[in-house]
């Protein structure tokens, strides 16, 4: 006999209704959105939190309880994915504009030590700096540029991507992608 729930799913609405069973059929979207759409549905059925987390793919009741408890204060908001866990970033827009700064800023070979810039040397160089970071990593540093649209290309330096020289009537242009981020999600 099962147990009664400590925190039942409230009534749904017309529209919340027929967007988690648009949802819950969709083929296109993520499938984290789909397999807790079919959960609160299938509560919403009358299953039970073990039943349901059995026809949405999850293993236990416990994951559907902690999800209808989310989406009776949340509503919606609760299909999408929370942080994941570790450590929050601990550097700022000032903290990541400083260290792009340093990227775009050509190295000097006698003083860096290098022609171009490898992540331990950007953390070296950062690290150093009166202004700079006395903490920041090597992974820090890696997704910072990557989320500016910098890659790793073969000739062992970092380049924007989405920016390109190109040739024009009144001389070389620099022209930058504004979809570049968009089109590599």
């Amino acid at each position: 006999m099962p147990r009664c729930q400590k925190d039942p799913l409230r009534s749904l609405s017309e529209e919340e209704q027929s967007v988690l069973e648009q949802l819950s059929r969709s083929r296109s979207q993520p499938s984290v959105h789909v397999s807790r759409a079919k959960a609160l549905l299938a509560v919403a059925q009358g299953y039970s939190y073990t039943q349901a987390a059995t026809m949405a793919g999850y293993q236990v009741g416990d994951t559907v309880g902690k999800l209808v408890a989310r989406f009776n204060r949340e509503g919606m908001l609760a299909l999408q994915p929370r942080h994941g866990g570790g450590t929050p970033r601990s550097y700022g827009v000032s903290e990541t504009e400083s260290i792009l700064a340093e990227v775009r800023r050509a190295p000097e070979p006698k003083a860096d030590g290098t022609a171009g810039w490898s992540l331990s040397l950007l953390k070296a160089s950062l690290r150093q700096a009166p202004d700079g970071l006395p903490h920041v990593s090597t992974y820090t540093i890696w997704c910072v540029l990557h989320e500016a649209g910098y890659s790793w290309q073969k000739d062992r330096t970092w380049c924007e991507t989405g920016k390109v020289l190109r040739k024009r009537k009144r001389g070389v242009v620099t022209v930058r992608d504004a979809d570049a981020v968009a089109k590599k999600n």
